[in-house]
């Protein structure tokens, strides 16, 4: 056998899988389409919130405690910036789902988290203009991941105790057997005895290999950096945010070494054929226009647009995760349609996957919620419709 564990796609959390295997001295094979970092997923844009009250439901509070501490524990290991406690504000109307989830969970796991009035918000920050009957959740403890540096950290440490990295290999092939896999890729074939799939983008490209068909979307979204009065908005004097509009969704950062404040829609996003290369910036007019309108309204101090990029979020039809082992091979974990709010989790995803894949197959942390069995089951097969 080639390897204990071969791991197909490593970006976010393909990337921390192989580290977190690799430093249990497994014998490790991480493979990819493209180079990680790269710009063709959902992790590049240099910056990603991390919150642990968690609007998007119960579910996740306890996967964010440990995803922080294990990203703690890789700043321990890297010269580079990981995270910044900047922390962060989310704005909504009181009877928003997402505001009252936050409160829900700041109560269940006793989190420092402040609760504020539109009024509150305004006087303590001057770059917000928050409209009058909005509250605000501030979670003192969260902050900014450097995410381009979180995956050279793991890819780092990863090579460091021993695992193999082939990038730029798109896989062609992958055979599942009864106590092993085998991957091709265009120039070579290698064979483990476990297999995690974390393709990212690359998902329902990839999936079909391994018999699964996933109802998943692919969308388009963008996000923008405005020129900055660094007095008001450095990330020493201003948090980051996600701000909830009554039919729209916004998140955003402060000033990052100067960079300008970042402000993505977090809502929307138009489907993305993935045969063609991803629409650059400024392709549809709304790309600009959405958070410019949305910068004029609620976040006035900033100055001009200065710069935009696009990603892929990998959507299941509600919105949260799929981390599961494969219904018919014990030996395989799938890890994919983390739908646009994924990345912090990863260090805790990684770890996760390397213990579905090692030991009794099991994760410390309760993942039944992000089950493949949720979805629609057809003879083991899982139907996109």
């Amino acid at each position: 056998m080639d390897y204990e564990v071969i791991i197909v796609g490593a970006g976010s959390m393909g990337m921390s899988a192989g580290y977190y295997l690799a430093k249990q001295g497994k014998r490790v094979l991480l493979i990819d389409s493209h180079n990680p970092p790269h710009a063709e997923g959902s992790h590049h844009g240099e910056t990603r919130i991390i919150r642990h009250a968690y609007g998007e439901g119960a579910n996740y509070t306890e996967m964010a405690l440990r995803a922080q501490k294990l990203w703690g524990q890789l700043q321990d290991t890297s010269d580079e910036a990981i995270f910044v406690n900047t922390g962060v504000v989310n704005i909504a109307q009181p009877n928003s789902n997402f505001i009252q989830n936050v409160k829900k969970s700041a109560k269940d796991y006793s989190l420092n988290v402040e609760q504020l009035t539109a009024e509150d918000i305004n006087n303590r920050w001057e770059g917000f203009n928050v409209p009058e009957g909005y509250i605000g959740c501030y979670e003192l403890d969260s902050g900014v991941l450097m995410s381009e540096n979180c995956i050279r950290a793991f890819r780092e440490g990863a090579l460091k105790h021993g695992a193999e990295f082939k990038p730029n290999s798109p896989v062609t092939s992958i055979s599942i057997f009864d106590n092993y896999v085998q991957v091709e890729t265009q120039q070579e074939s290698f064979t483990a005895e476990s297999l995690v799939v974390t393709p990212g983008a690359g998902t329902r490209k990839l999936l079909p290999l391994i018999g699964l068909d996933l109802p998943l979307q692919e969308l388009r979204n963008t996000f923008s950096w405005f020129e900055t009065d660094e007095s008001i908005y450095d990330s020493t004097a201003f948090p980051a945010f996600s701000f909830e509009l009554p039919t729209e969704t916004y998140y955003g950062f402060p000033s990052m070494k100067e960079a300008g404040v970042k402000i993505g829609r977090h809502d929307g996003g138009r489907p993305r054929d993935m045969r063609k290369p991803l629409e650059t910036f400024g392709t549809y007019e709304q790309d600009k226009q959405d958070v410019t309108r949305f910068t004029e309204r609620c976040i006035p101090e900033v100055g001009q647009h200065k710069l935009g990029k696009a990603c892929t979020y990998t959507n299941t039809p509600d919105a949260d995760f799929i981390i599961d082992k494969h219904p018919d091979h014990d030996h395989v974990a799938v890890a994919c349609g983390f739908s646009g709010h994924g990345f912090k989790f990863s260090s805790v995803v990684g770890e996760i996957l390397s213990q579905l894949v090692t030991e009794d197959h099991k994760s410390q942390l309760d993942i039944s919620p992000f089950s493949m069995q949720r979805l629609n089951v057809v003879g083991n097969v899982f139907k996109n419709e």
